[in-house]
């Protein structure tokens, strides 16, 4: 018998000494929060009857993986065996109540003695509050009560690294006190009580002091009291949470307002819009750096967005502060004189999404700013925190379909944005948002049905899968209160026999009331195209002396190889020209429609067409200088094979008529082409190698910059086009260069591959 027990004992203590991976996983990666046990500790307690019964295997998994936005809950990437262990582990953990989840105070009073005892100076909850402490929106769900209560009496016992409060003082005497956001060898980035950012350079400060208290003030509350704060803590759970606001979102210091961007050019120093101002013409009155200096510029830093592939972001810069966007959903606050990170953002994708869609940058209202999503989003984020404030769907999500790229515009409150997706067989549109709240405003369709005017433009049903995306964004003008966007392709790409007629508003440029969305009037540069030339390019708003009267015009360089000059209060057709080789129109009309010469549609056996399937330009930006009156466009010289057979419509696939492919017989280059807009003439060039996919930069200082597939960025003598400077960055640059001021220093910025470079003088 003895034997017998001896036996069983050994049994036991063998199988107890097992190895459990969902132990060992739990310990390394959730005991710091939740505690060795389950029970809680800065994290809720994992073993309450809260998780234990009412979450599902399936939301804990999601939770692992994901995290939990607003909240210290992050993601933990594991392989999915790993993940299945520390699910069955967590589950083995004690169930019942866990210790101090029983909360005995009065939540309505503890709220009261919330605002009463200033937390709100400090802490936000949902719209309302500072961002100088920690978001409590979600504080309820991502703390137990005994950490919420040590919280109150005492602060200092747990402060989190990244509220670490710091004094320092500076050269001229000064004394700052905030929260570290950011240091390294040469800068300092704190949080100031005003929620303002202190970007500092150590070369200014006398004295550095880490602070070793918390910056919370201890309340001395009386027993009950405290339960009656812990109790309303613990309510706040999500983004329902909310305190009256103490202002309109607008407000607030270092917000930018409509006015602000309606004078955005008065602000070299800043780059407040995805073209810099409304007018989209990429001049700065800068001249630090100039044609004298330039040979010595320099990189000053540099940042990575650790995504692969070509970035495509135009960043904004608003009071030493760079707001940018990268790939997949990635947002960022930068110190614009270091580059050093403030906040970063990462959007959560729904399941099925694709990776590696591009993003070309934010807009920004008040201290929000704004980014599309590339499964058809558009959020509202937080400038001081990069917290999420709202998400409204521009187009259901279905992989492959429809998807979004361009930098929103902002208009008076209202944020414009488009949807990508014409290769597939979308119906395209062009949307508004309310600024405040993410609710749609109105809604432009660009492709009519039947019975709406430009509806008989398009045979039989061809029109619900008319294409016609808006991926870029449009420009607008104040005065004449308009919005001018430009449309794509029509659809099924390069194939028409199944959409017989001119496909309005394919194509063409819509110039829209910004507070209804209604048509003001169009202007269609391809009409019934079959070589995907999209009319997506800069529609940039000038005043040009035509026929000896000065009128308000906007000038596009088309992707049909002609640029064009509209009256933009009218959408009357001026002049055109061709800045690029092209053969397939003898020319344009009066009225500016091509004059198609015959053979230049695809066909079985291939057509060959000047340009190809990229244009003339594309959405490289454009430039132009006021002093020169010069326009300098990025310029594809390129020709193609254009095939076309009869494609069939799935959604979520592409819808083209077979595809070009490049001529063999030659070898496409491009140019930097100076253009008078006024005479069409060329006052001067420079080659490229190969296309480019680079757009440009005109400041002052007489300088135009530019940048090249080879990874070359370049300094040009506006009025030459002499080669003053070159850099190559060591990766293709695929976007366009922006310049900028902070503290009497220039710098000039681009992206390069997936980094980030800015560039200035030494000091």
């Amino acid at each position: 018998m003895k034997t017998l027990l001896t036996a069983i004992f050994l049994l036991s203590a063998a199988a107890s000494a097992q190895p459990n991976p969902g132990a060992d996983i739990y310990r390394s990666t959730c005991a710091f929060c939740h505690g060795m046990t389950g029970t809680g500790g800065r994290g809720p307690s994992l073993v309450s009857e809260r998780i234990s019964q009412n979450t599902s295997d399936e939301r804990l998994r999601d939770i692992v993986q994901h995290g939990i936005p607003g909240t210290g809950m992050a993601s933990f990437d594991m392989e999915k065996d790993d993940l299945d262990a520390l699910i069955t582990y967590i589950r083995s953990l004690r169930t019942g109540p866990s210790p101090g989840r029983e909360v005995p105070g009065n939540a309505v009073h503890g709220k009261a003695l919330y605002l009463q005892n200033g937390c709100a100076s400090c802490h936000r909850v949902g719209d309302a509050g500072s961002i100088y402490g920690p978001e409590l929106t979600r504080i309820g769900a991502a703390r137990s009560l005994d950490y919420l209560r040590e919280s109150i009496a005492n602060p200092s016992a747990d402060i989190a690294p990244e509220y670490e409060g710091v004094s320092v003082i500076m050269t001229g005497g000064k004394h700052l006190t905030g929260v570290r956001i950011n240091e390294d060898t040469f800068t300092l980035q704190l949080r100031l009580p005003d929620q303002q950012f202190a970007l500092l350079n150590k070369k200014q400060l006398l004295s550095i002091k880490p602070l070793t208290k918390s910056l919370m003030p201890v309340y001395k509350l009386v027993d009950a009291d405290r339960d009656d704060l812990v109790a309303y803590l613990a309510s706040l759970r999500g983004a329902d949470a909310k305190l009256p606001p103490e202002t309109g979102f607008l407000g607030g210091s270092g917000g930018v307002s409509d006015e602000r961007l309606t004078h955005a050019a008065k602000e070299p120093q800043n780059w407040l819009t995805y073209w810099g101002d409304y007018s989209a013409i990429r001049y700065r009155t800068l001249d630090q750096i100039n044609i004298a200096n330039v040979r010595k510029l320099g990189v000053d830093w540099i940042y990575q967005s650790g995504k692969a592939g070509s970035w495509e972001v135009v960043p904004l810069v608003v009071d030493g502060i760079m707001y940018i966007s990268a790939p997949d959903g990635v947002a960022a606050a930068l110190d614009a004189r270091s580059g050093r990170e403030l906040w970063r953002y990462n959007y959560n994708f729904p399941a099925g999404h694709q990776t590696g869609q591009a993003n070309r940058g934010l807009a920004i209202l008040g201290d929000r700013l704004f980014m599309v999503t590339p499964d058809a989003n558009v959020v509202a984020l937080d400038s001081k925190t990069g917290q999420q404030l709202w998400q409204a769907e521009i187009a259901p999500f279905v992989p492959g379909a429809r998807y979004a790229t361009l930098a929103p515009l902002v208009v008076k409150d209202k944020i414009i944005v488009g949807i990508s997706g014409g290769e597939n067989g979308i119906r395209g549109f062009i949307d508004a948002y309310d600024a405040a709240t993410g609710k749609r405003v109105w809604r432009f369709y660009t492709v009519p049905l039947k019975g709406e005017p430009g509806g008989d433009t398009w045979s039989g049903d061809s029109a619900s899968h008319g294409g016609a995306p808006t991926w870029m964004t449009g420009t607008y003008d104040p005065q004449l209160q308009t919005i001018y966007w430009g449309t794509g392709n029509p659809a099924p790409d390069l194939y028409g026999d199944v959409r017989k007629g001119d496909n309005l508003y394919s194509c063409s440029l819509v110039a829209l009331d910004p507070d209804t969305g209604k048509l003001k009037w169009y202007f269609q540069f391809t009409p019934h195209d079959t070589h995907d030339w999209d009319a997506a390019e800069t529609p940039m708003l000038l005043d040009l002396p035509i026929d000896g009267k000065l009128r308000k015009v906007v000038v596009q360089a088309n992707r049909n190889a002609f640029l064009y000059v509209l009256d933009r209060e009218t959408g009357e057709f001026l002049k055109g020209f061709p800045f690029a080789r092209q053969t397939w129109a003898q020319g344009l009309d009066a009225k500016g429609r091509p004059i198609r010469l015959p053979n230049s549609d695809p066909s079985a056996e291939g057509t060959r067409v000047c340009p190809g399937l990229a244009g003339g330009a594309n959405w490289m930006a454009p430039t132009y200088d006021p002093v020169t009156k010069l326009f300098y466009v990025p310029v594809r010289e390129a020709c193609d094979i254009y095939f076309s057979a009869p494609p069939l419509y799935k959604e979520g696939k592409g819808y083209w008529g077979t595809f070009p492919r490049s001529d063999s017989a030659e070898k496409g280059h491009g140019f930097l082409k100076a253009i008078d807009p006024v005479t069409g003439e060329a006052k001067w060039m420079f080659r490229y190698y190969r296309e480019p996919w680079a757009g440009t930069l005109s400041t002052s200082g007489g300088l135009v910059f530019a940048g090249d597939e080879d990874g070359y960025l370049m300094a040009f003598n506006a009025s030459s086009g002499e080669l003053l400077w070159k850099l190559n960055t060591g990766s293709r640059i695929a976007t366009a260069p922006i310049t900028y001021q902070v503290q009497g220093r220039q710098y000039v910025t681009v992206a390069s591959g997936g980094s980030l470079l800015t560039f200035a003088l030494p000091e």
